[in-house]
């Protein structure tokens, strides 16, 4: 039994960081945090559902300084890989962990992988860096983007499919390095992962291209170019990140960002996924808001009845896949104690609401280029909170790309969501890449109020 499973037992917690495959339907939220505040050791071995994650995902007790400092790393194999006249395609991969900064200021492990490309940079001037951040994956470190990368997590207890290879791989193809992070808890063995908190996943996307240059043996150079690539959760993180660059990681200068389907405004998130087929994300972002702020635990634990305390602890080791089948379409009215709705309860409660005002995106002014794509029939990631977005960055003299990717409703919240995301990945992947050239693109924010 690992050192988070004994702590698990005792406390017998409704709101489980991971590892365990049975978690106890009348939990209470307390262990949350003594979870979060002891790391496995190197000696344990932590399974999610089935599943054994690496050793190496077990932080340390100390950390280093330094955000984007490595503490460790080692050689990562790919599932697609072939070899080629010039070596293994698409590339060779390395497994990180690195040191970053949570929400409350302090020190945090992240996993990731950093991929070296095979092919030559196809751009002008040195081979760049793209920072990839992963869409929704789920909340079991099984699910990890780095794990993806290396195998399929499925079996009778979890399914998890690495759908942020595709981008990856045409990166790679481009000649652009590659580094993904899996954010914090997400792989990392020591907490929760804490879903859609901005600053926690602006944190690790900047301190991965940290780690990512600090790297022996690769082709990225201080000169090197650095964009930021990611859709959904992705879209949100990278958004947040180019907004945090300037005060947190001044030494990442940012070439380019592509914020695909961006929940910039959770409050609208949090209503739109209600019932939808992607319902679990709900229980993903109260598990992470009670992760990031222990002190919204005793007012959630007051509104959740049985059934809503099972969800958590349920949803909070799986994958999109197990959500899709264990939770698609549930309704948050099941798992309250009043049978009101999440968000009716987040709108009638000052400091839940001041929580989700607080991880709002569009505040600040990001440093570099955008571009935002939203499906104008997204009513998962609601298509308008992500053109609101960009209104506000345009407002505030930003440099925006706007591209509204016009798709029919096809009456699937979640294939409304995810199809902008193959429609436009190669023309977002063509944008990025120009600017990583030196190639800037002229802002058509001029354009907006004509656009849906």
């Amino acid at each position: 039994m690992t050192t988070r499973q004994r702590l698990l037992a005792s406390a017998v917690t409704a709101v489980a960081c991971l590892g365990t495959q049975t978690l106890a339907a009348t939990a209470a939220t307390a262990a949350t945090a003594a979870t979060a505040a002891t790391a496995a050791t190197a000696a344990d071995t932590v399974v999610s559902r089935g599943v054994t994650i690496p050793a190496f995902c077990n932080p340390p007790a100390t950390l280093p300084a330094a955000d984007g400092t490595l503490v460790r790393s080692e050689p990562l194999p790919l599932a697609l890989s072939l070899p080629g006249l010039s070596g293994t395609l698409p590339g060779s991969a390395t497994r990180l962990m690195y040191k970053s900064t949570d929400s409350n200021g302090q020190p945090v492990a992240v996993t990731g992988a950093y991929i070296e490309p095979t092919a030559g940079w196809k751009g002008d001037g040195p081979r760049p860096l793209v920072a990839v951040a992963p869409g929704t994956m789920g909340q079991g470190d099984q699910c990890a983007a780095s794990m993806g990368l290396e195998h399929l997590a499925v079996n009778n207890q979890t399914v998890s499919v690495g759908y942020e290879d595709l981008a990856i791989y045409r990166l790679l193809a481009k000649g652009v390095a590659v580094v993904v992070t899996d954010y914090a808890g997400l792989g990392a063995t020591d907490r929760l992962h804490t879903y859609v908190n901005r600053v926690y996943e602006a944190h690790a996307v900047l301190d991965a291209v940290r780690a990512a240059r600090s790297l022996d043996g690769t082709s990225v150079t201080a000169a090197s170019p650095v964009g930021l690539f990611g859709y959904s959760q992705g879209g949100g993180a990278t958004a947040a990140a180019a907004e945090l660059q300037s005060s947190y990681a001044p030494d990442v200068t940012l070439s380019g960002i592509y914020a695909g389907a961006p929940p910039a405004d959770l409050t609208s998130v949090t209503k739109a996924i209600d019932g939808s087929e992607l319902a679990g994300a709900l229980g993903w972002s109260l598990n992470g808001f009670l992760q990031s702020d222990p002190s919204l635990k005793p007012l959630a634990e007051a509104h959740l009845n049985a059934a809503g305390k099972t969800a958590l602890a349920d949803l909070s080791t799986m994958c999109v896949g197990d959500a899709l089948f264990g939770y698609g379409y549930a309704k948050s009215t099941k798992w309250t104690t009043d049978g009101q709705s999440i968000s009716d309860i987040i709108a009638a409660t000052p400091v839940f609401q001041a929580f989700l005002d607080s991880q709002r995106i569009g505040t600040l002014k990001p440093s570099g280029p955008v571009r935002l794509a939203t499906g104008v029939s997204d009513n998962l990631v609601p298509h308008a909170q992500a053109r609101q977005l960009a209104a506000d960055w345009c407002k505030k003299g930003v440099d925006v790309t706007y591209k509204a990717v016009v798709l029919p409703n096809v009456g699937s919240a979640l294939l409304n969501h995810f199809a902008p995301l193959l429609t436009d990945q190669g023309d977002a992947i063509s944008w990025l890449t120009a600017q990583l050239s030196g190639k800037r693109a002229a802002s058509n924010c001029w354009s907006l109020p004509a656009q849906p």
